[in-house]
């Protein structure tokens, strides 16, 4: 049994290094180089809330098909605020999200242009 968990644990690490070879994101942004509007945002997705935006924690359905393909309801989207706009604008954290609404490391992305493009949010 030992000999089969440790077979399957291997498999699993081998596809999983394939995933991430043969998906590379439009880009990569330090939190540090996000807008200071989406680093709260940011925060506030760690802390659990209360968000300000109803939609905020709704689900992300990845139609455009730019992130990695994963079950649904694993992706969140999150509103960051647009100085000067009175709606949600086009600013967005889309988040993976696991059993229990954990963050997912890694599957933490920004979008500026409304699902156009993604950038992943590097810790």
């Amino acid at each position: 049994m030992t000999r089969l968990a440790g077979l399957l644990a291997g498999f699993v690490a081998l596809a999983l290094a394939g995933w991430a070879l043969a998906f590379q994101p439009v880009g990569e942004v330090r939190v540090a180089a996000l807008p200071p509007e989406a680093r709260a945002t940011l925060d506030l997705i760690r802390k659990g809330g209360p968000f300000p935006y109803q939609k905020d924690g709704s689900t992300f359905h990845n139609r455009e098909g730019l992130l990695p393909k994963r079950p649904r309801g694993h992706y969140r989207e999150y509103t960051v605020k647009t100085p000067g706009r009175r709606d949600r604008g086009a600013r967005r954290i889309v988040a993976g999200h696991a059993a229990g609404g954990v963050l997912v490391p890694g599957e933490v992305y920004y979008t500026d242009d409304h699902y156009r493009s993604f950038r992943r949010i590097l810790e």
